[in-house]
């Protein structure tokens, strides 16, 4: 390569170099100004989540035990909406929103009116819920499923029957959704789908207690 060439080749690459020094030199108070917002915001979020959320977390957390015993009972109006001054789970949510608390309370609440029959108020409270357990959020999944059905909304049922399934992955929760789901397909007229569906519980999950009487549903479904 001659000597030529390699200035040729230098020259860009010196230049880019002097402009973005020129650009930091040029720029320096905003990106000081910038990095300092960062910082500030981080700053102001740490102090939030400590001290802000922390508190109102452990009074969350004090207010919510008498609404799930009225919960775990099946006595929804009170678990919903209080009794004996102490607040329901709708008060929860409302005073104490952001904290984790006021979130296991939207799936409290998307059971409690499930089951009162409610099914439009069921489905936005399981559709509020955001949490990370794996088989409580596989729940939700599969109620608002639930809620859908009764909707006679088979599609969104079928939508969400999917989702607890895949979020479910285990021998517990997976072949309930699956035998929920064949249902729907056999409510759609889609025998095909409702036989295959029955027939992974068979094959994917022999020992769960669907599989023991799956024989059953595959034949009806086959025969249709």
């Amino acid at each position: 390569m001659s000597a030529t060439e390699l200035k040729t080749k230098a020259t860009p690459a010196n230049t880019e170099t002097v402009k973005s020094g020129s650009f930091v030199q040029e720029n320096q108070k905003s990106l000081l100004f910038i990095a300092g917002a960062i910082v500030l915001m981080v700053g102001i979020y740490i102090a939030y989540t400590k001290f802000y959320l922390g508190d109102r977390e452990v009074k969350a957390a004090n207010q919510i035990h008498v609404a799930q015993d009225y919960w775990a009972k099946k006595d929804w109006d009170k678990a919903i909406n209080g009794a004996d001054s102490y607040p329901g789970l709708e008060k929860i949510v409302a005073d104490y929103s952001n904290t984790k608390t006021a979130n296991l309370a939207y799936f409290y609440l998307g059971v409690a009116y499930l089951n009162k029959g409610q099914y439009g108020k069921a489905i936005e409270n399981f559709n509020n819920y955001r949490g990370d357990d794996m088989m409580v959020a596989a729940e939700a999944y599969g109620s608002t499923g639930d809620a859908y059905v009764e909707l006679k909304d088979y599609d969104k049922a079928e939508t969400y029957f999917k989702k607890a399934i895949d979020k479910a992955n285990n021998q517990f929760l997976s072949p309930v959704y699956l035998k929920k789901l064949g249902l729907v397909y056999e409510a759609k007229k889609d025998n095909k789908s409702a036989a295959d569906t029955y027939k992974k519980i068979k094959t994917d999950y022999p020992t769960s207690t669907e599989a023991q009487s799956i024989d059953a549903y595959i034949a009806r479904a086959e025969a249709k």
